[in-house]
């Protein structure tokens, strides 16, 4: 049964064995005391308890809610039957709008998590002008929804107390400040960081990350260099309740301020394009014109054969998106993921540039995917789990498996089995120019690498429905239908 699993300030769609009680009370929802999410007959709700009911109050009646729902900033939901609730802690239930793909803050690119940021400070600056602040800051609170990024934990926000600091501050920091700045300032692979560390990237580990130069920055040198050393120094003190929580005692004003400096530190950055091997694929592609529109048309006749309904496309090797573009415009809704961060981040710009809401872009290695992490391996799922039972698109790919990662191709083949209902694949010969360049820099030992055994070891897993010679290649487009 697929389940709503809660992460840290935030929900995700998880398959898991449990108890009746547990059936409907999500596992990790034991974390917010305020609420917790369940399901009932497949349908996601949100239970909010009695100890959060002047909040949840506030939020509604202030206007704050319609005022982020009308600005597509927040998830929208609409109150249901009490008679779901689950125990006498109830104090209202509601039906949050569905969040078609979960995806996670390390499988975004440097712009998808800034806008993210800047999603998660706006919210928090007109929260403040409502009489409320955000209690968590934690960019798992964030989904990308219809093409942009939209705050999904209606909990997380609590009456603003006049001198209180931001308690969210420090996390905020942690989970988009400090991934940001390494990105755009040191290395763009320690985005990875966010992986290893669920609660956001350590301060003072960034702090020691980043270049002397970042201390110029003043942006740099207050939140990241300064907050960490203050988190050192009060780590052990009666000032430690304060650790990470920003200015004390201040006015409305002065908080607002310092908002917006905290607004305009996430605005400055700015990650300038490597040169990175896959950045400019098509630009390099070994493909003739007329070839390219060959499989453009096969690719859009294979995806026409099958009808979108309630299927997601998963494009692996998307690249900057030129196939995932077919998709969307045959009106399936497409994640398009890929290794390259350059590809991705083109990739996303131009999702943001046409206003395209059913694609989402994503950063992913398939020889190394997002495994299951968390407490109990449960508070994230896998890649497989996101993907499986669904249509596939694999192009240009399965020659960098086979011979860039050694792997065998009825693994390959059995992989795919166990992502996909429907696969659109492309076989490369080792005679192909871009084989040939995997080839040039290592001895040749892929003697099973043929076509002849791509197809011997894929019809174990897949009914082959369609195949096409492309035009002017020696490439093969198939259609096949999972066994």
């Amino acid at each position: 049964m697929g389940l709503l699993k809660p992460v840290r300030g935030g929900a995700e769609i998880l398959p898991v064995a449990i108890n009746e009680y547990e059936k409907a009370t999500l596992p990790s929802s034991f974390r917010d005391p305020a609420g917790f999410l369940f399901t009932n007959s497949g349908t996601l709700y949100r239970q909010i308890n009695k100890i959060y009911a002047s909040d949840y109050d506030l939020l509604m009646q202030s206007g704050l809610y319609q005022a982020l729902v009308d600005a597509k900033l927040l998830i929208s939901h609409h109150e249901v039957n009490s008679n779901l609730a689950k125990g006498d802690l109830a104090y209202k239930i509601i039906k949050p709008e569905k969040i078609e793909t979960i995806s996670y803050p390390y499988e975004w690119c440097f712009s998808q998590l800034k806008d993210a940021a800047l999603t998660t400070i706006k919210i928090q600056r007109i929260a403040l002008t409502f009489g409320m602040i955000l209690k968590d800051a934690s960019a798992y609170n964030v989904q990308f929804h219809k093409g942009k990024p939209v705050f999904i934990d209606t909990l997380s926000f609590t009456r603003y107390q006049e001198g209180a600091p931001w308690i969210a501050y420090k996390q905020f920091c942690q989970h988009f400040l400090a991934p940001l700045a390494l990105i755009s300032n040191t290395d763009s692979r320690l985005a990875e960081l966010s992986k290893n560390y669920i609660d956001g990237v350590p301060l003072d580990l960034a702090s020691r990350l980043l270049p002397v130069r970042s201390y110029l920055n003043y942006s740099l040198l207050a939140h990241i260099h300064l907050h960490a050393r203050a988190q050192q120094k009060f780590s052990s003190s009666k000032g430690s309740r304060n650790q990470g929580k920003g200015p004390r005692n201040v006015s409305r004003k002065a908080l607002s301020a310092f908002l917006k400096d905290l607004h305009n530190a996430i605005k400055t950055r700015h990650w300038k394009l490597p040169d990175t091997e896959w950045g400019d694929y098509y630009s390099a592609t070994n493909y003739q014109g007329h070839s390219m529109r060959h499989k453009e048309e096969a690719v859009g006749r294979f995806l026409t054969s099958l009808q979108p309904s309630e299927l997601t496309v998963h494009d692996l090797g998307a690249n900057d998106g030129r196939f995932s573009r077919i998709a969307t415009k045959l009106g399936f809704t497409v994640v398009s993921q890929d290794i390259d961060p350059v590809a991705v981040e083109k990739n996303y710009l131009q999702v943001k540039r046409n206003k395209g809401e059913n694609l989402l872009p994503l950063q992913l290695d398939l020889t190394n995917p997002s495994p299951a992490i968390g407490w109990s391996l449960a508070e994230r799922m896998s890649f497989t789990e996101r993907v499986n039972g669904k249509i596939v698109l694999a192009l240009a790919i399965v020659h960098h498996m086979a011979i860039s990662n050694n792997v065998p191709m009825k693994l390959i083949a059995k992989h795919f089995a166990d992502l996909a209902s429907y696969l659109i694949i492309e076989f490369v010969p080792k005679s192909d120019s871009q084989a040939k360049r995997l080839l040039s820099s290592r001895k040749d030992i892929f003697d099973d690498y043929t076509k002849e055994k791509f197809e011997e070891d894929f019809s174990q897993f897949f009914s082959f429905r369609h195949r096409e010679n492309i035009t002017g290649s020696e490439r093969t487009l198939y259609l096949m239908a999972k066994k």
